[in-house]
């Protein structure tokens, strides 16, 4: 059994265990519920998200149990956190273009580095800018600075690194 941070907005909320039985991973979550909706609890890997489902109302917390096969939970790679998410919020895998990736940034060196580049895309999730940039290992890293906050990640089948940064665009881990 593995006990990971439960999120919400970037901020500690529960706690997401995850524990494998044979070829099956079960996930659960237990948190207090932010505010009244509905919420949706999420795994988060180094390479991709999976959402368990509905949070369901117990009073004023919010659990959830859930099973997945492995073909389902290989592809998140290793496992970081839970996170919670209102369930009307977009799904995290709708990348939006940004064809002009230095405007998303007002920090100058970070602007003049993202000039010019192409095929970027980006998502929003609470405080943090998510920004992924094309990756092909026969090209210079993108954002090579920032090499040790990149993780690679295929987004609609192709390759990217992916930076998050934060309000005041320092990159997070």
């Amino acid at each position: 059994m593995d006990k990971f941070p439960l999120t919400a907005d970037g901020r500690p909320a529960g706690e997401l265990i995850a524990q494998r039985e044979g070829l099956y991973t079960w996930f659960s979550a237990r948190c207090p519920l932010p505010e009244e909706g509905l919420w949706c609890a999420w795994v988060v890997g180094d390479r991709g998200e999976l959402r368990l489902g509905v949070l369901e109302p117990e009073g004023k917390q919010g659990t959830i149990r859930r099973r997945f096969s492995g073909r389902l939970t290989a592809p998140l790679g290793r496992l970081l956190r839970g996170e919670i998410r209102p369930a009307g919020a977009k799904e995290p895998g709708s990348w939006e273009p940004a064809p002009a990736p230095d405007q998303l940034f007002r920090a100058p060196w970070l602007r003049q580095r993202m000039k010019g580049a192409q095929g970027a895309r980006t998502r929003q999730a609470g405080e943090l800018r998510y920004l992924a940039l094309p990756y092909d290992p026969a090209k210079p890293f993108p954002l090579t600075t920032l090499f040790c906050f990149a993780r690679l990640r295929r987004i609609g089948g192709e390759d990217f690194v992916v930076y998050a940064f934060d309000g005041q665009d320092r990159p997070v881990f």
